[in-house]
């Protein structure tokens, strides 16, 4: 597909959306202390928002506060500055991030954003880079980053870079947002962490019962988790996304899911999303 020329003059702005884990389970664990990961992501049609603006500077400015997030250690500022050294690119730019993706919630907000910015500069500096490419240099960044560059319901191994695409049916999805951040690295140093599920082939993980490896233990960590997991749990099979905080069910339908969501206990931060079968942004490379 041909896409049109970007006038670099106007900025853009570009959809970050979030995913779930539909399934995630660990198997191994690598000599570098890396856990091996086998995964299902769906995107969802919600997230967050970057604007992008070419700079001819070489400059790379976050231009919007993400509060416990100094620019510097931003994945948005560091998929630029990766993009720049990869490239040689003399162009900078600003960066405007608009976060409704929860931090700390097991959804790939950051790396989302990490992964827009990748796929917008890629055109807005005119680099070219493909697909592959851009995955590359998302993994330096995140294991999560190349899922959102794939751009489609993948099931994943290796420590999450490892893609193959996969058909999973039309669904709604109740996601709940525990007050509470869940650091990953944390939980994934735990002593009681599952570490040696059961290796499925892509094919038939179906017929599997699969699960969420880390749930049991997050939960036990976490009360505010495991009240969100029980809550849910009433109307569908709940499931923590990744490495937590949020908690997701399946419904068929769009009223199914606005019905339940209305029934969340005052205060919660609830919503309903649709899963998406490709990013937004998936044309925009090759």
């Amino acid at each position: 597909m041909t896409l049109p020329e970007l006038d670099p003059a106007l900025p853009l702005r570009l959809p970050a959306p979030a995913k779930i884990n539909l399934f995630l389970h660990i198997v191994g664990r690598r000599p570098d202390g890396y856990h091996l990961l086998q995964t299902a992501f769906r995107l969802l049609d919600w997230g967050d928002e970057i604007t992008l603006a070419r700079r001819d500077d070489g400059s790379i400015v976050r231009t919007t506060e993400v509060p416990g997030v100094p620019p510097e250690s931003d994945l948005v500022v560091r998929a630029a500055r990766a993009l720049q050294a990869a490239t040689g690119s003399p162009f900078g730019a600003d960066i405007g991030v608009l976060k409704r993706i929860p931090m700390g919630g097991g959804l790939g907000g950051g790396s989302s954003d990490a992964a827009t910015v990748l796929i917008g500069l890629n055109r807005l500096w005119c680099c070219g880079l493909s697909r592959t490419r851009l995955q590359e240099i998302g993994l330096n960044l995140g294991a999560d980053v190349p899922f959102f560059i794939f751009g489609e319901t993948a099931f994943a191994e290796g420590v999450g870079e490892d893609l193959q695409p996969m058909s999973v049916p039309p669904a709604w999805y109740v996601v709940v947002a525990p007050n509470v951040a869940v650091p990953t690295a944390e939980v994934f140093s735990e002593k009681g962490l599952t570490r040696d599920s059961e290796i499925l082939i892509m094919r038939a993980f179906a017929m599997h019962t699969t699960r969420n490896d880390m749930q049991a233990t997050v939960c036990k960590k976490f009360p505010e988790v495991a009240e969100a997991l029980s809550w849910l749990s009433q109307y569908g099979a709940a499931r923590m996304s990744g490495s937590g905080a949020c908690i997701f069910a399946t419904f068929n339908s769009k009223e199914k899911a606005e019905q339940v969501a209305g029934l969340a206990p005052q205060g919660w931060k609830v919503w309903v999303a649709e899963g998406l079968d490709r990013h937004p942004l998936k044309g925009w490379v090759v």
